[in-house]
């Protein structure tokens, strides 16, 4: 499946949560960012071509959720990474990243690894995971692809917290698995913003078969949680990086 580009992600733009403390960008910046926006080289920028729009939640804490823009790039045939977003305007914060994986690299991993990934199964099928702006049967072929990957996901900035810094520790984030875990909020605030409906894109993806998921994925279900914490090594304290 070639990797599809578009420019437009088919919505009203979804504006940050915060901003960030700070002056007001000086006019010998503004000069020098248009000046290495002309000049210099991004081709690792150039490649995330694919958007993605979905939901997360803090692993550990399925309450604290958020909305997820994601710009992606396809490595290979059974990998992508992506860069994740708390907006798809100008003013947006890099959230975290994630790495998307197939079936078959997933099965490989150790045991303890791979309770930190999350499956995308539920995602695709229930209509949840969207490529705003592109053509339907072009999405069609890309969920076909997504759902059976394996997604492991961090978040460095909470801004779902509005916290306006990237503070305290970074956080293993999950995906969905069931009918009734999301916020319906989340869902509606999103459908009306990009004029989609997730009840009428789920029917559209009937037809998409899907794997059972590999065992080892999606830990959280089972009471398996795994999150980073902050360790002082000089009186061997953890504090733990607390979600409301």
């Amino acid at each position: 499946m070639a990797i599809i580009f578009f420019s437009s992600c088919g919505g009203q733009n979804t504006p940050s949560k915060v901003e960030a403390p700070g002056g007001e960008k000086t006019a010998k910046d503004r000069v020098l960012e248009t000046g290495a926006d002309i000049l210099q080289d991004k081709s690792p920028l150039s490649r995330f071509n694919t958007y993605l729009d979905g939901f997360h939640f803090y692993n550990g804490n399925p309450k604290a959720q958020m909305e997820a823009h994601h710009y992606v790039q396809q490595l290979n045939e059974d990998m992508h990474q992506a860069i994740i977003f708390d907006g798809n305007g100008k003013d947006a914060k890099i959230m975290g990243i994630e790495y998307i994986i197939s079936e078959s690299l997933f099965r490989k991993l150790p045991e303890e690894e791979k309770k930190l990934w999350h499956s995308h199964q539920y995602e695709v099928k229930s209509g949840t995971l969207i490529a705003p702006g592109i053509p339907d049967a072009a999405e069609h072929e890309l969920m076909e692809k997504l759902v059976s990957t394996y997604g492991k996901t961090i978040h460095t900035w909470h801004t779902d917290q509005e916290r306006t810094l990237p503070v305290g520790s970074p956080m293993i984030m999950m995906g969905f698995t069931k009918d009734g875990q999301i916020h319906p909020h989340l869902v509606e605030e999103r459908d009306k913003r990009f004029g989609v409906s997730t009840a009428k894109t789920r029917e559209q993806r009937k037809d998409i078969a899907a794997p059972p998921v590999v065992g080892g994925a999606n830990a959280w279900e089972g009471g398996e949680i795994r999150q980073f914490t902050i360790t002082n090594k000089a009186d061997s304290a953890v504090h733990k990086h607390q979600i409301n």
